[in-house]
């Protein structure tokens, strides 16, 4: 009776991988309109319906690869790396075999139509996006009849499981978020379990508060380190627990170690934009060097935060105040060229910025739980129809994991801060010296003059590492280290040392 559990664990420990890679990020600020999917797919048809012979020629082949399946005399098999099919049933029962292989026949039969509908390379990794949305929701996994996992639990369970999975279904869509919840909540609370470096809040303003970490050795030295998270994110994912702890590993290295939180933001700071947030970093700044003494600090900017942090040192270059002696920059990407390659970046058009601005500046602030929505349908089969399977068909709690609690507790972005990303997007300015201005200043970043540690992560899709490393080619080569972690976005931020797995190269 041991092996279905071990299944079971296996099955657990890839839904808590899979959702961790795709932790929230600030790319999906534009997000992705229903109107737009539809639009995407209205110009497929339209671009099939004008290729009549093409499309009856690729029919016809879909109903031969079908007449093969039926004759048992098919060859198609899933990727190595699609876990949905792992289960032994794919390939060694017959009914399931042929039920995957008619899956496979019909994504492949439309990927062969966008191939050939002769569209411009923008709309047909449109048209790829819409139907991989269309083909990852028919997966025959998906459903309970489909799922043989699933089966075999509503046998083994007498019937519990399914009646389990409709509570959380229901319990899902009664929440207001609308999707499949992918952690349990209940085991973590901060400060208790999560969060537990002791430490004080020493200084506060309107946008932060900046917490001072208890040394944990006789002797610090005396430059101190700020971490700033990103704004969408709170600060503890720099302390999650003491073995995965950023903070308690710089304590116990003797820096004096502070964090910035973000304030959660309402209507009242929809005004509040890089200016703003830049003010706010200086007075942070301003305070650690009369706590401590340091005439400069050392900064640490993950993602979002690090392109803050970024506009903040382009701002006292411009003024030629000399309050920071180096930067860490993780997982942030200043080229947006570069993001524009992502599914994010495919239905960034001037009007569904136009959209997002305006959808943003109605409502003073952008809620985090939206960017979570726009960002799982960005990658379903991961943060949608893998919970589906877990809380719904096998009547499983969702997992109870740390850094997905993190991802979960988002915060909200003022209108104008979101504004100003979009800008960002548009204009990609930190690639044109002086094009951004921060309260009145123009930033450089070649002029910044200070070392620079820069982290990317191979399998990052969230900011891609070729992006990361033009923003050490920003900050200038030679005050610049890029480090390649052999990770994801945040596994190259959260990842001990002497985890065996771990690999990095530097440049």
């Amino acid at each position: 009776m041991a092996a279905p559990r071990v299944r079971r664990d296996a099955a657990r420990e890839a839904l808590i991988e899979r959702a961790a890679y795709n932790a929230l990020a600030v790319n999906p600020l534009i997000g992705i309109r229903r109107k737009e999917v539809l639009g995407a797919a209205t110009t497929l048809l339209g671009h099939l319906a004008r290729h009549p012979r093409m499309v009856s020629g690729q029919y016809a082949k879909l109903l031969t690869e079908y007449a093969r399946i039926i004759a048992g005399r098919s060859t198609l098999t899933p990727a190595q790396s699609d876990r949905r099919f792992a289960d032994p049933a794919w390939s060694g029962n017959a009914m399931f075999k042929r039920l995957l292989q008619a899956y496979i026949a019909t994504g492949k039969t439309l990927d062969r139509c966008i191939d050939e509908a002769h569209m411009d390379a923008a709309n047909t990794e449109r048209a790829r996006f819409v139907a991989s949305l269309f083909v990852d929701a028919i997966a025959p996994t998906n459903f309970l009849a489909g799922n043989p996992a699933a089966l075999k639990r509503l046998v083994d369970t007498s019937g519990a499981s399914v009646i389990r999975g409709l509570a959380n279904f229901v319990e899902d869509m009664t929440s207001g978020a609308r999707l499949p919840k992918q952690v349990d909540a209940r085991p973590f609370t901060v400060g208790e379990n999560l969060a537990t470096a002791a430490g004080a809040v020493v200084y506060r303003n309107k946008l932060l508060e900046l917490i001072q970490y208890v040394p944990t050795t006789e002797q610090v030295y005396q430059r101190p380190l700020l971490i700033v998270p990103p704004q969408i994110n709170k600060y503890y994912v720099f302390d999650l627990v003491p073995s995965k702890s950023i903070v308690q590993w710089s304590l116990g290295s003797g820096v004096q170690t502070f964090v910035v939180s973000w304030r959660n933001p309402t209507r009242e700071y929809a005004d509040c934009g890089f200016d703003a947030y830049v003010t706010a970093l200086e007075e942070a700044v301003d305070a650690m060097r009369d706590v401590t003494g340091s005439p400069d600090v050392n900064v640490w900017g993950a993602c979002s935060g690090g392109i803050t942090l970024t506009a903040f040192l382009g701002y006292l270059a411009a003024r030629r105040k000399r309050k920071v002696h180096a930067a860490t920059l993780a997982v942030c990407v200043l080229d947006t060229s570069v993001v524009r390659q992502t599914t994010a970046g495919l239905f960034a058009t001037p009007a569904t910025i136009a959209a997002a601005r305006a959808a943003s500046r109605r409502r003073g602030v952008v809620e985090g739980t939206d960017l979570a929505r726009m960002f799982a349908w960005m990658r379903p089969n991961d943060l949608i129809w893998n919970y589906v399977v877990n809380n719904y068909l096998l009547g499983n709690d969702p997992p109870a994991y740390d850094i997905l609690f993190w991802n979960n507790d988002t915060t909200r972005l003022p209108a104008r801060l979101h504004a100003d990303f979009l800008d960002l997007f548009e204009s990609n300015p930190f690639q044109s010296p002086g094009k951004l201005r921060v309260r009145g200043s123009k930033v450089d970043v070649g002029r910044i003059g200070i070392d620079a540690y820069v982290v990317g992560g191979l399998t990052d899709h969230i900011t891609p590492w070729q992006g990361v490393y033009q923003t050490a080619r920003l900050y200038g080569t030679s005050r610049s280290t890029f480090v390649l972690a052999n990770s994801g976005h945040i596994q190259s931020l959260i990842n001990p040392p002497g985890n065996t797995r771990s690999w990095f190269m530097t440049g």
